[in-house]
């Protein structure tokens, strides 16, 4: 392992904020950090990973600052106030945040952290706790060109990054993405369904299914799951809406039309009404076979329910 001198740090040690310091800390970056819950960076400070009490002196601490955060409230949290990072980061420091937030949102830090000399890069990603893993992220980078150009080769240790635009350009992009990554899913459970209502076993139609032109490498990724939901998500459904939501947002903005996010908004409430919303994104499956048996039951009505505002349909009688 070849020790590096640039100091990282990072601030969000979740599922995949965790694993993106685990990999800094292999390939022998000093990596400084900073969790809500000391103990769930227990294994990382065993790895080499060195503990600061607040965001500030993380950002104090480190030359390039990464942050893996749940949303837009968070994001604020952490980057204001006298602790927070804004208050630790010095000119010409860069500051890359890998979370999914509004676009808007990210882009009014980036003028805070302007104000200071220093950068601010939105670099979320495409992928997973396993890409993370395996360095196989997809990275979009909105920012300074300059500033993309000095952390490029800290990122190529969690994946293939590429500089999309401006400030907030590499979060639009990731929520273009993250529609599709919603609507597929979607539609091939709801095949699967189909398949298994005909008579076939769900485990041949789906090894069909994925092996067909439809096979992106996500859903062959995700096909297990939909067949053997695991105890601990890769992506769960509450992330899932919250991102649908902020594509719908971002599109509303832009008048733009997103008539399959819609509907995929309206499941994934259905999903979470039902207690999914820690569940991986997979459960959307077991999701429309719940709704299957409700049907048999009685007709449900579901208008109301979505998460964006708008009302989902009353699912058609058979």
């Amino acid at each position: 392992m070849t020790t590096t001198s640039t100091k990282i740090g990072f601030v969000g040690l979740g599922h995949m904020g965790g694993n993106m310091a685990a990999r800094f800390l292999a390939a022998g970056y000093p990596v400084y950090g900073e969790e809500r819950n000391r103990a769930d960076a227990q294994e990382l400070e065993h790895d080499g990973l060195q503990w600061r009490d607040s965001p500030r002196e993380v950002a104090e601490a480190a030359d390039v600052l990464f942050t893996s955060l749940p949303d837009d409230r968070i994001l604020e949290t952490v980057a204001a106030g006298p602790d927070g990072i804004l208050a630790g980061l010095a000119a010409d420091k860069i500051w890359v945040d890998m979370s999914t937030v509004s676009p808007r949102a990210s882009r009014e830090q980036a003028e805070r952290v302007h104000a200071l000399g220093a950068f601010m890069l939105d670099a979320p990603v495409s992928g997973s706790v396993p890409q993370v893993q395996t360095g196989t992220l997809t990275i979009m980078v909105g920012g300074d060109k300059d500033a993309y150009a000095r952390v490029e080769p800290i990122l190529r240790e969690l994946g293939t990054p590429t500089h999309i635009g401006e400030n907030g350009q590499g979060l639009m992009l990731k929520l273009a993405i993250n529609i599709s990554l919603a609507v597929q899913v979607l539609a091939f459970a709801e095949g699967l369904l189909l398949a298994e209502r005909g008579g076939i076993d769900p485990s041949a139609a789906g090894e069909v299914m994925a092996a067909s032109p439809i096979g992106s490498p996500m859903l062959k990724a995700r096909l297990p799951l939909m067949l053997d939901l695991p105890d601990e998500a890769w992506f769960d459904v509450g992330l899932m809406q919250k991102d649908i939501v902020l594509a719908l947002e971002a599109a509303r903005e832009l008048s733009v039309p997103l008539p399959s996010a819609a509907v995929a908004d309206e499941m994934l409430t259905l999903a979470r009404a039902l207690g999914h919303e820690h569940h991986d994104l997979a459960v959307l499956f077991q999701t429309l076979r719940e709704t299957l048996l409700t049907q048999q039951t009685e007709r449900p009505r579901f208008r109301g329910l979505s998460h964006s505002g708008a009302g989902m349909r009353t699912m058609p009688s058979s």
